[in-house]
């Protein structure tokens, strides 16, 4: 069984819900606290065992391949100074492990379709995680879990797809995606039945909405290859997942220990600036 060594991160959308902040810069760029959302869900993936990562991006993102790029004259420029902590910190950004390719998608055809422009960069039989980069998942504090690490360890024994969920109120069922499974216990999964798209309060299978985590057998390149749209005309990540499992294909929900931010709008994003900035002891 293949080892999960690959994550594909989707980072060509327009970043609407970030204006007026993203129209200069792309989305992924913007800071949470002291290094840009791309790098922290970067080092999400390095943590979780994940070396190799292949942007899908379009034109006007190359903010994001060069901050990962060497920068020889500013390093010059730091080493000429005696700065060696500030030397520290920008090798930190791309440690040696680190592999990053980049591929475009030329037109939004929706999330399965930027999935699957990355396709012919997998091996034959070769497993990956999708990560959605608006989403910061973060341990709990004072613990160092890695729910995305713990997600790959759950693939290596049980060869079974994994998406991350977490609970959410009842009330607020309507705004996400909600698999129908039984309840797992924190850090645990539980088999899938399916995936309901902003369901009512009162038609609910559960209140375990799909967050932006995925681990995924290269299967499902093969049926995201002749997906035909869906929702919004697009080409659906999830469409391809219930076409997994009506092939009686094993795929589970696995339930996060941590929590989220969601960066993609303004008010999810200044409550990661002022959560994580103050647990980082910058005392705002």
């Amino acid at each position: 069984m293949s080892q999960v060594r690959k994550a594909i991160i989707p980072v060509a959308g327009f970043g609407t819900r970030l204006l007026p902040i993203s129209k200069a810069i792309p989305k992924e760029m913007v800071p949470v606290v002291d290094r840009p959302l791309i790098q922290h869900v970067i080092e999400e993936a390095l943590a979780a065992g994940i070396n190799e990562i292949i942007l899908v991006t379009r034109s006007g993102k190359s903010a994001i391949e060069d901050h990962f790029d060497v920068h020889a004259e500013l390093e010059d420029a730091l080493a000429s100074k005696g700065k060696d902590a500030l030397l520290a910190t920008l090798a930190a950004i791309a440690p040696p492990e680190l592999k990053i390719t980049s591929v475009r998608q030329a037109n939004a055809k929706g999330l399965g379709h930027a999935v699957f422009c990355a396709a012919h960069l997998l091996g034959k039989d070769e497993p990956f995680a999708v990560i959605l980069p608006d989403v910061l998942v973060k341990s709990q504090p004072g613990s160092n879990t890695c729910d995305l690490g713990r997600m790959v360890e759950l693939w290596d024994t049980s060869s079974a797809a994994q998406i991350m969920v977490e609970a959410v109120p009842q009330e607020d069922v309507y705004r996400y995606g909600i698999v129908d499974c039984d309840e797992p216990s924190a850090g645990e999964s539980a088999d899938m039945r399916g995936v309901v798209e902003k369901p009512k309060p009162e038609d609910a299978p559960s209140r375990l909405s799909v967050i932006g985590r995925y681990i995924l057998p290269y299967r499902i390149m093969e049926l995201l290859r002749d997906q035909p749209p869906g929702a919004g005309n697009e080409i659906q990540l999830t469409d391809a997942i219930d076409r997994l499992m009506q092939e009686g294909q094993q795929v589970q929900a696995f339930r996060m220990q941590g929590r989220t931010f969601d960066c993609g709008h303004i008010e999810g994003w200044l409550q990661a600036n002022n959560t994580l900035a103050r647990e980082a002891g910058y005392g705002l």
